[in-house]
């Protein structure tokens, strides 16, 4: 399914009206987003489904994180968690 034919719920509606508002902006560059898709597509052949329990809060803010990398929050969430999984993505220490 092309983001295009992504059919938004109304709160998905909301943060993509505020998003063209100019309320949200794009954290990632286009190569950036470009390579997120490609990571997406990659990993495309998905043959397992899970459901997830999260904090409304946590909800939101993977709904707009992936609105500004124009992608569905589901792929979005499924990359931050291969990331992960994958060491690709490390938590950092904040030194005080």
């Amino acid at each position: 399914m092309s983001i295009r034919n992504y059919k938004l719920d109304p709160e998905e509606m909301e943060i993509e009206a505020a998003f063209e508002r100019g309320e949200y902006k794009a954290m990632a560059g286009e190569e950036e987003k470009q390579s997120l898709q490609r990571a997406a597509k990659a990993h495309g052949n998905k043959n397992k489904r899970i459901n997830i329990r999260m904090t409304d809060w946590d909800y939101r803010k993977a709904q707009e994180k992936a609105l500004m990398e124009g992608l569905p929050y589901q792929t979005f969430l499924a990359s931050v968690l291969h990331k992960y999984l994958s060491g690709q993505l490390v938590e950092q220490k904040m030194v005080r």
